[in-house]
């Protein structure tokens, strides 16, 4: 099964875990790196996910979500293909980043994008291509 993490949920064990939803779903994420490195799941890493934690001005967290490069079975290139996906997924209301990911998940023929972004995940009846979950809700899938 090949899975894409958007960059919200590589940053969620590093939000403040007082919320018991945060805790819950930093538990999830967790849980799902697990199975990347037990090669239970395929991790599909971008360009667009590479751009976005080089402004994480946390020098550790950055490495560490870096770091993840090197578990994931692809790294997707920007393309033109992707580029037009996107836009296609703007018109939607979704922001510029946020269509960049799903478009290379899509692209990576990912089964399942998970996020923890609330605007997101209320759009995925809107995008048919993939299925958006949160990781709670993935791992109650598996």
């Amino acid at each position: 099964m090949r899975i894409y993490l958007d960059n919200c949920c590589f940053n969620r064990p590093f939000d403040d875990q007082s919320q018991i939803k945060i805790q819950l779903e930093t538990q999830a994420k967790l849980f799902v790196q697990n199975k990347i490195t037990e090669d239970k799941l395929e991790l599909v890493w971008s360009y667009i996910l590479e751009y976005e934690n080089s402004f994480n001005p946390f020098d550790e967290r950055q490495k560490i979500i870096a770091d993840w490069k090197n578990q994931a079975i692809l790294d997707i290139e920007e393309t033109d293909t992707i580029i037009q996906l996107a836009s296609h997924f703007q018109n939607l209301q979704i922001k510029a980043k946020d269509a960049l990911h799903i478009a290379c998940a899509i692209e990576a023929q990912a089964n399942y994008f998970l996020t923890t972004d609330k605007f997101l995940l209320k759009k995925d009846k809107q995008i048919p291509q993939i299925e958006i979950l949160n990781p709670i809700d993935f791992v109650n899938l598996l």
